[in-house]
């Protein structure tokens, strides 16, 4: 029993010898730069930009392959905080994205089979349901990227437009400090 003890402790020191020993070998050092595009995008996935999700499209404009005006979910906001990041000149939307206005996605729930097409397509788990059962949308978490209206065979979701209320308003241009006055 100790020598199987010992034995398999030995294995396990040597494995763990050799994945140390791969991990600052075979270490590949990614782009600083696409990390910090990349926190700046709002990581819905949701593809509105071209590009399959948020690292992809940080990778382009790390590469300079896409302008850093084509995340209609990152809004005016997130074109002017990369275009700092940057040292870029801000540039409007552009490059085949529209913006459009804030929408969250409702279900109309006497529409609803239950198929859970939608829940599977929502990148922030923002529908609650099971299947076979009707589904809704839990409003706070939806980010309104419509990439669950397609998949619905039944057509009983539909984009709803957020009206701007003092609650959902948003400073539309950047804080800046006051300068010192001499």
């Amino acid at each position: 029993m100790l020598t199987a003890l010992l034995v398999m402790s030995g294995i396990a020191l040597v494995l763990g010898a050799v994945l140390g020993f791969s991990a600052i070998k075979f270490r590949v050092e990614g782009n600083p730069l696409v990390d910090k595009i990349d926190a700046i995008l709002p990581q819905i996935q949701c593809g509105q930009c071209g590009y399959p999700g948020c690292r992809p499209y940080a990778e382009a404009i790390a590469a300079g392959e896409a302008d850093i005006n084509r995340c209609p979910p990152g809004g005016e906001e997130g074109i002017r905080k990369l275009a700092d990041l940057l040292g870029v000149e801000f540039k409007p939307f552009g490059g085949g994205t529209v913006q459009k206005p804030k929408a969250v996605a409702f279900i109309d729930e006497n529409l609803c089979i239950g198929c859970t097409l939608c829940t599977q397509a929502c990148p922030v788990d923002a529908i609650a349901g099971a299947a076979k059962q009707m589904h809704t949308i839990i409003a706070p978490v939806c980010t309104g990227c419509e990439l669950c209206v397609a998949p619905c065979p039944v057509n009983c979701i539909s984009m709803v437009v957020i009206e701007e209320k003092i609650t959902t308003w948003k400073w539309k241009y950047p804080v800046y400090p006051l300068a010192p006055v001499k």
